[in-house]
């Protein structure tokens, strides 16, 4: 075999990130070396997202850059774009193999064929088990991303997620206290719990268990001192989960949770389950609970029927909580979903005029949590030295922090008082 050097870009979800360290993982085995995106290779490797029609025009982008780059590669599509369009992505003439989501984990062996078929692409709706990726390496020296759980049965009326993953399924426990177990001893200082659906984990488990269930087994022997956790639904945090992260020191007191509209009409019509009054009370347990916590939301600006008065009350209820960071986007129609046919889509102009809205209270949310900190110490992961001499580091409660350092405190965690705030980050000094 010729094709010797293969590079990889991964667009979407830190589980799209987690299986693209898994492909990387095993096509070293398998002899491959690992060029970045931009260099010449001999197989480019891309792992889409479809959440949005900006991200499939982002794979599209990909795949002429990389035939660009080097017209005689292999060009190898997988993800989630892969999965919900493989006939679309099959048209593209630079495209040499469409591999879909549970294929992806075969694609060393594909590669190895003299002459695969160029679509491998199964109907993912029928899987009911999960099985752990083989990882045994990650990118970054100090955090990994471990995959726990994948697909969702939720089937919100925006969202091609459940098509693109499939049902809701999770690994086994014992695979995943082995998984961080392995992580830890090869020196990462933070593992990070991720899935499409992660508060489902465990409910497709014989016998069934849940995410604390995990997470108290974890604590309880010790696997880790740093765990964060991905997204979790609104109604996935129970009390019992809330009590737990309240006096955990295993968990990082960071909680990302979509609240996608702050208006009870249009959170009906997403299929969401839960009104605005229960997501403000469930944020002020957590902050009542966990002081420092910093949440995070995704809100999605201009879904179809939005009406100016359910623009203002998701506008309304982000300024009243105490959140520290906003994800937003732009409503984007996906072929497929029952979003697509509803009545009301918004001129473009509006969704983007309100999606500009709410990042601008995104940004004076997250300056107004970061100045909370001045004058108090947090515990910081170090991660690496930036191009302006500083070392830069992540805090338990997600905050990014630089600050003057040595090279002997890479991939430790220490304590720092934070003195300044300055952009996007806070600047502190070793206590």
């Amino acid at each position: 075999m010729k094709e010797r050097r293969v590079a990889i870009t991964t667009l979407g979800c830190k589980t799209n990130q987690f299986e693209s360290a898994a492909i990387q993982e095993n096509l070293l085995k398998e002899g491959f070396s690992v060029v970045p995106f931009d260099a010449e290779a001999d197989v480019y490797v891309i792992n889409t997202c479809t959440v949005t029609a900006r991200t499939d025009a982002e794979s599209r982008r990909l795949i002429r850059r990389a035939r660009r780059r080097s017209p005689g590669a292999r060009i190898v599509v997988t993800g989630c774009y892969a999965q919900v369009a493989p006939d679309i992505v099959n048209a593209f003439d630079e495209v040499a193999l469409v591999v879909g989501n549970e294929e992806k984990k075969r694609l060393a062996a594909l590669l190895k064929e003299e002459q695969p078929e160029r679509v491998h692409v199964a109907d993912i709706g029928l899987l009911r088990k999960a099985e752990a990726l083989p990882l045994e390496t990650f990118a970054e020296h100090t955090r990994a991303f471990l995959q726990v759980q994948n697909g969702c049965d939720s089937f919100c009326s925006y969202c091609i997620v459940p098509f693109a993953r499939g049902r809701s399924r999770s690994v086994a426990p014992d695979a995943v206290m082995s998984g961080v177990s392995r992580f830890v001893r090869q020196g990462f200082r933070e593992v990070v719990l991720t899935g499409i659906h992660l508060g489902a984990y465990g409910r497709d488990l014989e016998p069934a268990c849940c995410l604390l269930d995990l997470l108290e087994m974890m604590q309880a022997n010790r696997v880790t001192s740093r765990l964060r956790l991905g997204s979790l639904e609104p109604l996935d945090i129970n009390p019992g989960l809330i009590a737990f992260l309240c006096t955990s020191p295993m968990v990082c007191h960071h909680l990302h949770i979509p609240l996608q509209s702050g208006s009870d009409r249009v959170l009906s019509l997403m299929n969401r389950g839960y009104t605005g009054d229960y997501f403000r009370g469930l944020v002020m347990k957590l902050v009542d609970g966990i002081p420092d916590v910093a949440i995070g939301l995704d809100v999605i600006a201009g879904f179809p029927g939005e009406t100016d008065e359910d623009f203002l009350a998701t506008c309304r209820l982000i300024e009243e909580l105490p959140i520290a960071y906003l994800h937003v986007f732009p409503f984007s129609s996906r072929p497929g979903t029952a979003a697509a046919t509803m009545a009301g889509h918004l001129h473009a102009h509006s969704v983007t005029e309100r999606a500009a809205r709410l990042r601008h209270l995104g940004e004076a949310k997250k300056r107004a949590y970061h100045e909370g900190f001045l004058g108090a110490e947090l515990d910081v992961l170090v991660m690496q030295q930036g191009d302006d001499g500083l070392w830069n580091g992540i805090s338990r409660n997600y905050i990014p922090v630089a600050f003057a350092g040595t090279d002997s405190m890479a991939n430790t965690e220490i304590r720092l008082r934070i003195t300044d705030v300055t952009g996007d980050r806070l600047i502190g000094i070793i206590c």
